[in-house]
């Protein structure tokens, strides 16, 4: 009796599989197989065979339940370009692509047994995607254009993940829960980069990281022999550039959290730790994304004696970083000072890149085709003026790309959608909690559109999708309002 009820000596139906000599032989076989494929591809096929398990789960949950694709998308997106320095060799910035295909099939396949709210699409901020992506389909045509490949890789931040990622809020996450979900996800990933940051700093980069900065990345990474802070995102510019974004966003949202101690304790620590990443990560232009943003919310509050006391912490941070020297003992506020410094020698250099690009410019009204200049005209058209002139700024970026008609369409839109935004919120909303969240969403983004001068931000990973996905948002703030 002790042996049957013992579950030592109880067989169960795996291992009863395997006593059978087929499955034991079929075991052996697959194994065998894996170490040839490793053997001959390498690691990163057999890898790939671990995971494709793990793939067709992933694929067939997007199916049964789309939304599944979306959040997978926004972890994806935080961790596919540092990804690289682990495995080389796999474009995982493509990854990105492949689940936006994947989600848009799985609603494709859905819309003949349900009905998919495709018609919900149809809101003016969804237009602007629209006109934004033709004309980029149209810089296709552009005769400055070296390389219609460097044009396929650059205009996917540019405009193809803005035309994807809004009808997808519209479509399937499109409730306040969901909005919620939404900061819940961005909250903890920026935590995640924070502290592996904040790892960075104080123990230093692990083997892999060295590999990446030894290969090269030291040059701009490594700054008087002390480290600029990149967490797991492509570079420290854009890691700088998103926690500043996440700064402003989730100290205001722990500001107006009333109902929920742990989620404002959720948040203040998300805040907290994303602005100190920011500040470690020697990024100076992403300074302008707290101070803007935080700016554009006292505005938002409606509150003289606030915007009064807005205006002048502000003031005083100028004085602070402008005319005085104190803390330049500390690396990373002598680091931010150098910001508000006119005479500084890499500003120096910007204006006369800038001053260069000037003069290419003004026989080239449409630009020299997306993806002839920076990363992607290095790689795939380094002999060219664009390619060997640095653009630095996301703005002088779209300039020389697409021309002075593309840098106007550009900044056209994004001033409508803060404009627009702002004014829903001053005017319409009356929810307290509504218009909390909305005036954390357009703070956030007119503090990245205004750091965007500096750095090329906007449109990289991880901050796109966020950015993008916050401007679908801002439209829905008056549904969202009814349905509260």
């Amino acid at each position: 009796m002790f042996m049957e009820s013992n579950s030592f000596y109880n067989s169960s139906a795996g291992s009863r599989v395997l006593k059978r000599p087929l499955y034991a032989i079929g075991m052996i076989l697959s194994m065998l197989l894996l170490g040839v494929i490793t053997a001959k591809l390498g690691m990163i096929a057999g890898i790939g065979i671990l995971g494709l398990p793990l793939l067709i789960t992933y694929v067939y949950f997007v199916f049964k339940i789309p939304k599944v694709g979306f959040i997978g998308l926004l972890i994806y997106n935080f961790i596919a370009l540092g990804a690289a320095r682990y495995i080389p060799g796999i474009p995982f910035g493509l990854g990105i692509d492949a689940q936006f295909v994947l989600i848009y099939i799985s609603l494709l396949y859905r819309s003949f047994f349900i009905s998919v709210p495709w018609k919900s699409v149809k809101r003016d901020i969804f237009a602007l995607s629209v006109i934004w992506f033709a004309y980029t389909l149209f810089q296709l045509v552009n005769p400055e254009a070296v390389s219609r490949v460097a044009w396929f890789y650059a205009m996917r931040g540019v405009s193809l993940y803005m035309f994807l990622t809004i009808p997808l809020i519209f479509i399937l996450f499109n409730e306040k829960r969901d909005l919620l979900l939404f900061f819940k996800i961005w909250a903890f990933l920026s935590i995640i980069a924070s502290i592996k940051g904040i790892m960075q700093k104080f123990i230093g980069p692990d083997p892999w990281e060295q590999a990446w900065l030894n290969a090269g990345a030291d040059l701009t990474h490594v700054l008087f022999g002390k480290l600029r802070v990149f967490s797991f995102f492509s570079d420290a510019g854009q890691f700088g550039g998103a926690q500043g974004h996440a700064g402003v966003v989730f100290l205001i949202l722990w500001f107006n959290e009333k109902s929920n101690i742990k989620i404002k304790i959720f948040y203040l620590l998300a805040g907290v730790l994303a602005i100190y990443g920011m500040m470690i990560s020697g990024t100076r232009g992403s300074i302008a994304v707290p101070i803007m943003g935080f700016a554009l919310y006292v505005v938002l509050q409606k509150n003289i004696k606030l915007i009064v006391a807005g205006l002048m912490l502000g003031v005083a941070l100028f004085v602070f970083f402008k005319y005085t020297t104190i803390g330049n003992s500390n690396y990373t506020i002598n680091r931010m000072r150098t910001a508000f410094n006119p005479q500084d020698r890499s500003l120096q250099v910007r204006v006369e890149n800038q001053r260069k690009l000037k003069s290419y410019m003004i026989s080239r009204p449409f630009g020299g085709g997306i993806g002839s200049a920076g990363n992607w005209g290095m790689r795939f058209s380094p002999n060219t003026f664009l390619a060997q002139t640095p653009t630095d700024s996301w703005y002088v970026m779209i300039w020389a790309e697409q021309g002075i008609i593309g840098l106007i369409l550009h900044l056209g839109i994004l001033i409508f959608i803060v404009g627009k935004s702002t004014y829903v919120i001053m005017f319409k909303l009356k929810d307290k909690a509504n218009i909390a969240r909305m005036s954390a969403l357009v703070s956030g983004i007119w503090g990245v559109m205004v750091a965007s001068y500096a750095n090329g931000v906007l449109g990289q990973m991880p901050t796109g999708i966020i950015i993008y996905s916050s401007m679908a948002y801002l439209f829905l703030a008056e549904d969202l309002e009814e349905l509260h």
